[in-house]
């Protein structure tokens, strides 16, 4: 049996105010893994949840799944998907039985008495039984069981306990959960929107699997034993992924029972890559300067066009398809001096020269004793007010906060110290920092 083993397509995310979808990259990877399943003819595909960004998708994010999905079954390949926790499961299952006569198989959410989709395959050494298991809540589990239940790993067990499961065929399960190694985390990417530690499954749970296809971390990995698998998210979401090895779907072939799965990292280039560069502002404008006479000579063929060569570097969309690919998405530190406007300016202009987009730029130095850059642990230790004022002198050319600016900056900390940092700002937060502005003003 040869499967396809994909999770955390994020479909409609946005990266530093790039959507995904209309900068091309998600529609990219969408028509390249298409191609390449055409060439490796998989006998189906896993979907490991978080198909997309948010559980109200835009209708983009809608029609690209469309398209994945109806160019997989055009193929004759069997599609088996279950939501994630960014996905509505109600939404993804929606037309499920109908779905499925086509080869379509999808999970819907877990309900009483807490029964799996089963997809069962046949190959030459006999059926495959694909288990589908949701994302699971401990609290919705144990409502579908009937019990209560606290915590994840003894929701999945309890979920799994209560599945026919035939430990004489081969069984291949399909979840996302975080899934550990006694309490030991791997490496997580930098864009899950887990809290670490929190919701852990020890990969235990999952001994009576052959394989056992995982989504929810977007780093690629091995968990306890190589059947127990993340294939990891198909691009980079954050720019602390750029350290992961190849991002790819993998490749899982299944012999007979009781044999050790084949498992093959099957790389698909992105169309922008990411890249985070640290250094000095000398080394930095190197590095960016590199390759400029030839990607000059080709924007100025276009500078009749546009008012300004560097503008329309600015939206990859907007550049020719062999552009677009030679371009990347960057993230750069500065170790030496602040980010003052025109080094931003200076530096985004260069970026823009090579068909790349600055995408973030920051700081790890400041000027005080010895002139020594801060170190993370250093800068937490700093508080707000400090931290404002900081970031005041770096956008003023060094020049320092007066009195009515250190007074609003004041507030401001005192603010955000009592506010929720995962939730909107709160109207009367907006309505005192006003006041507070409106008072110094006045003085």
């Amino acid at each position: 049996m040869k499967f396809i083993h994909l999770a955390d397509l994020h479909l409609g995310k946005s990266l530093h105010g790039v959507n995904l979808l209309e900068s091309g990259d998600q529609p990219y990877w969408v028509d390249r893994f298409l191609a390449l399943a055409e060439t490796v003819k998989p006998d189906a595909v896993l979907i490991a949840g978080d198909v997309y960004d948010r559980g109200a998708p835009a209708a983009g994010a809608v029609e690209l799944l469309s398209r994945l999905l109806t160019g997989l079954t055009d193929q004759g390949i069997q599609v088996l998907m279950i939501p994630g926790n960014h996905d509505s499961a109600q939404r993804l299952a929606f037309g499920r039985e109908l779905l499925a006569r086509g080869g379509l198989h999808i999970a819907p959410p877990l309900e009483a008495p807490g029964a799996l989709t089963r997809v069962t395959l046949e190959d030459e050494d006999g059926p495959v039984d694909f288990w589908l298991l949701p994302y699971l809540f401990p609290a919705l589990a144990g409502e579908a069981l009937g019990i209560e239940l606290r915590d994840y790993d003894t929701a999945v067990r309890a979920v799994l306990a209560a599945q026919p499961i035939d430990p004489a065929r081969r069984n291949v399960i399909v979840a996302h959960q975080n899934v550990t190694v006694g309490g030991t985390e791997g490496e997580r990417g930098g864009s899950e929107s887990t809290v670490g530690g929190v919701g852990q499954v020890d990969f235990t749970a999952f001994d009576g699997f052959d394989y056992a296809a995982l989504g929810h971390i977007h780093a690629g990995y091995p968990v306890g034993r190589s059947g127990v698998r993340y294939a990891g998210s198909p691009l980079c979401y954050h720019f602390n992924e750029t350290r992961q090895a190849a991002k790819g779907p993998l490749l899982v072939e299944l012999g007979p029972k009781g044999t050790e799965p084949k498992l093959t990292l099957l790389p698909i280039e992105p169309l922008h890559r990411l890249r985070a560069l640290e250094g000095s502002y000398e080394e930095i404008r190197a590095e960016l300067a590199d390759r400029l006479p030839a990607l000059q000579a080709c924007h100025s063929e276009r500078s009749e066009e546009s008012a300004s060569p560097v503008a329309c570097c600015l939206l990859p969309v907007a550049l020719s398809p062999d552009e677009r690919q030679a371009g990347e998405y960057l993230s750069v530190t500065l170790t030496d001096r602040r980010v003052t406007p025109d080094l931003a300016e200076e530096l985004r202009a260069l970026c823009a020269l090579r068909s790349s987009l600055l995408m973030e730029l920051c700081s790890s130095w400041r000027a005080g004793d010895g002139e020594a850059a801060l170190s993370a642990d250093a800068l937490r230790e700093m508080g707000l007010a400090e931290l404002f004022a900081d970031f005041y002198r770096q956008r003023n050319r060094g020049a320092e906060p007066g009195e009515a600016e250190l007074a609003l900056l004041k507030r401001a900390a005192e603010l955000a110290e009592q506010a929720d940092h995962r939730a909107e700002p709160e109207p009367q937060h907006i309505a005192q920092l006003v006041e507070t502005a409106r008072k110094e003003a006045a003085r």
